[in-house]
């Protein structure tokens, strides 16, 4: 799920959220930064708002990250990377992968965001219709079978990305996922029960934490286990947040059985109405998303340094927003979360008492 509102905690200006296909893990939000990508920054800045995760912004003029420079004492400052030029035509923040990174994984991060920012647009931007947006995820898919067999390939930048799949040995399956996703968001706007929201989030948001974790050298049947938990649970968390985002794009991602046993209709989600049973329906929702969510929590220990910081950081965001939402009894329309400065600071304690 892409958005592209509330960047940082703070709310910079920007248009509103892009709702739908996804490609959800975790990176953090960066701010204004150096005139060339490529060049460090230094800051401790995560969460962005909508979307429990922590997103890379970039924009087509200079193509760089955004970056906005919070002061946080030095000793929690962490160095950033810059993406590589990649052509958008629109300020975006999305999620990609943890970006407390050795300098020799930069480059594969930044050929993962592109692949996953430009198949995501095919299903998302403009007004192109179902037809042709397949067709242009069906090109990719195409450039991923050439990289399998070990061709040429036809879009010129697939040859970086091939790349650095051969060099680390990143699984195809994974670039197959989030297409098979994005697609599927071109042509499944309802889910009927809680496992085909779960398969979408699989497909939508679990392949790219197992990239990170097989970059990281860390991508054990444990490991894998604890990430997809973690990045499901933050794909339900952006979810229950866009609600009324999601609606004007005509998807609904609550699980329709859910819908029917609270009797909430989607009359009432067109209408912002909370009457009813919309806040213990709500309240379900967040109560299994964090359980979700807490089954994953070992990741943040089982991994080293600053990374393992980092996802412990992600989860603490993502059981913030959900307090958020259980605080307004659900009322996501008038009293959408967002993570403000105080969440930070608690957020940033939890994280670096290890919790």
């Amino acid at each position: 799920m892409v958005r592209k509102e509330g960047l940082e905690p703070t709310r910079l200006s920007a248009p509103e959220p892009k709702s739908g296909a996804s490609t959800n893990s975790a990176t953090f939000a960066l701010q204004h930064g150096p005139e060339a990508a490529g060049h460090l920054a230094t800051c401790f800045e995560a969460f962005c708002n909508p979307l429990i995760v922590i997103y890379l912004g970039i924009e087509r003029h200079g193509f760089r990250l955004a970056v906005r420079r919070i002061k946080t004492r030095q000793a929690f400052d962490c160095t950033l990377f810059f993406l590589d030029p990649v052509a958008v035509d629109h300020y975006e923040n999305f999620p990609v992968a943890s970006i407390l990174l050795p300098r020799r994984l930069r480059r594969p991060i930044a050929l993962i965001y592109r692949f996953a920012r430009e198949a995501d647009d095919f299903a998302d931007e403009g007004d192109a219709p179902d037809a042709e947006r397949l067709a242009q995820l069906a090109s990719f898919s195409r450039e991923l079978q050439r990289i399998e067999r070990h061709e040429a390939p036809g879009i010129p930048w697939f040859g970086d990305l091939a790349a650095i799949i051969h060099e680390h040995q990143l699984p195809l399956e994974a670039f197959h996922d989030l297409l098979s996703a994005f697609a599927q968001d071109v042509t499944t706007k309802r889910y009927a029960d809680y496992a085909a929201v779960l398969d979408y989030c699989h497909r939508s948001a679990d392949p790219v934490g197992r990239l990170l974790l097989v970059l990281y050298g860390a991508a054990s049947a444990k490991n894998l286990e604890y990430s997809n938990a973690i990045c499901s649970s933050l794909q339900l968390i952006n979810f229950w947040q866009d609600v009324a985002i999601d609606w004007r794009k005509d998807r609904v991602y609550f699980p329709q059985d859910d819908m029917q046993r609270y009797g909430i209709t989607e009359d009432q989600i067109a209408h912002g109405d909370t009457s009813g049973a919309w806040s213990d329906f709500m309240a379900f929702q967040v109560r299994r998303s964090r359980e979700l969510l807490y089954s994953g929590k070992p990741l943040g220990h089982i991994l080293n340094g600053r990374i393992g910081l980092e996802m412990r950081t992600i989860i603490a965001g993502g059981d913030r927003i959900l307090s958020k939402i259980s605080a307004v009894d659900g009322d996501v329309f008038r009293h959408r979360p967002v993570l403000t400065k105080p969440d930070w600071v608690l957020m940033l304690a939890k994280s670096l008492a290890g919790a």
